[in-house]
C-alpha cells in the first residue's frame, strides 16, 4: 500500500509493477480483525452490562449490516481493488471511493444499536454536542461535498498515489466526512435524524454537487492527474477513457444510488403513513430501532 505506484522517465510516467500481482496488505487485515474484535468485545462484554436483562443487545438486522460494511470495507482497501486504483486506473480509484462513502458509512451506523451510541458518545457530554453541530444536515452535507471536490484536485491526487501517508490521511478525511454526511438519514442517534421528506430533499442536495467533479472529468480532453498517464494501459483504455469513465461513474452511479435510497425512503414513509391512518396508534421516534431507519440505505 505504501509502494510507489509509478516512476518518471524522460517526462512520461511509466507503470513499474503488475496491478493484478498478489500484494499483501497486512495492515488492512489489522483494521479488519480489529473491527470484528471489538464487534465480538461488544455484544460479548460490555452489551450484556449495559443492556436490561431480557432486552436484545442487538438485532439480527444490526449483524447483517456490520457483516455487509466489514465485507464492503475489506474489499474496497484490499488487494486487488486497492492495487489497480492506486497504480492503474483511476476509474477504479472512483469506484473504492465510492464504496467507501456511499456503503461503508451507512452500513456501519445502521449496524450501531442506540444504546452503544449513548455509551460512547453521552448525551450530556462535549463531544455530543460537537457531534450534535457537525452532524447537522447543513454542516454535514457542507463538509462532506467540500471534501469531495478538494480530494479530486489534480495536486492532491497526484500526491496521494505517490506518498502513502497521505493517501492513507485523505482516505481517513472523505470516511469521517462520509459518516457525518449519513448521520441525519441513519445515524444511531434517533434525535439527529431528520425528518423522511427531508431526508429526501437532504440526499438529492447529496447527489447535485458531486456532479461538478464528476462533469469536469468526463468532459476534460487531456490528462487531469498525472500519475494516472502512464504506460502500459491496463484493460486497453486510454488515460482519456479512464478519467471519463471515472466522471461518469461519479454522475451517474453515484447519483444513481442516492436517488435509489431516495425512493426507498419516501416510499417507506408513505407506507408507514398509510399504515398510521388505518390503524392510528402513539409512536416515539426516539425509541425507534436505528437499524430500521431508514433499512432502505443499501
Amino acid at each position: 500500500m505504501f509502494a510507489h505506484a509509478t516512476t518518471v522517465s524522460g517526462g512520461a510516467a511509466v507503470a513499474t509493477a503488475d496491478p493484478w500481482a498478489f500484494e499483501p496488505h497486512p495492515e488492512v487485515w489489522l483494521l479488519i480483525a480489529a473491527v470484528i474484535g471489538m464487534a465480538v468485545y461488544v455484544v460479548k462484554v460490555i452489551g450484556p452490562n449495559a443492556v436490561p436483562e431480557g432486552e436484545p443487545i442487538i438485532g439480527r438486522r444490526q449483524v447483517a449490516w456490520f457483516v455487509a460494511g466489514t465485507l464492503t470495507l475489506w474489499l474496497a482497501s484490499d488487494w486487488p481493488m486497492h492495487d489497480i486504483a492506486e497504480r492503474s486506473l483511476y476509474s477504479v480509484h472512483m469506484v473504492q471511493h465510492m464504496l467507501l462513502t456511499y456503503l461503508v458509512p451507512p452500513m456501519f451506523w445502521l449496524a450501531m444499536p442506540t444504546w452503544l451510541a449513548r455509551l460512547l458518545v453521552p448525551a450530556e457530554g462535549r463531544g455530543y454536542r460537537l457531534l450534535r453541530r457537525l452532524g447537522a444536515p447543513l454542516a454535514a452535507g457542507l463538509i462532506f461535498n467540500a471534501l469531495v471536490v478538494v480530494t479530486h484536485w489534480s495536486v492532491i491526487v497526484n500526491t496521494s498515489v505517490r506518498v502513502g501517508a497521505v493517501h492513507y490521511s485523505v482516505h481517513l478525511i472523505i470516511v469521517a466526512s462520509a459518516f457525518l454526511m449519513w448521520l441525519p438519514v441513519c445515524g444511531p442517534w434517533p434525535e439527529l435524524r431528520i425528518s423522511p421528506v427531508a431526508q429526501c430533499i437532504y440526499l438529492f442536495m447529496m447527489s447535485v454537487i458531486p456532479t461538478v467533479p464528476g462533469a469536469w472529468l468526463s468532459l476534460s480532453e487531456s490528462p487531469v492527474y498525472e500519475v494516472y498517464d502512464h504506460e502500459p494501459r491496463l484493460w486497453g483504455l486510454s488515460v482519456i477513457e479512464d478519467q471519463t469513465m471515472a466522471g461518469l461513474f461519479m454522475k451517474v452511479i453515484g447519483g444513481s444510488f442516492l436517488w435509489a435510497v431516495i425512493v426507498g425512503i419516501f416510499f417507506r414513509w408513505g407506507l408507514q403513513q398509510e399504515r398510521e391512518a388505518r390503524h392510528p396508534r402513539a409512536v416515539d421516534p426516539v425509541a425507534a430501532d436505528p437499524a430500521d431507519v431508514p433499512a432502505e440505505v443499501v
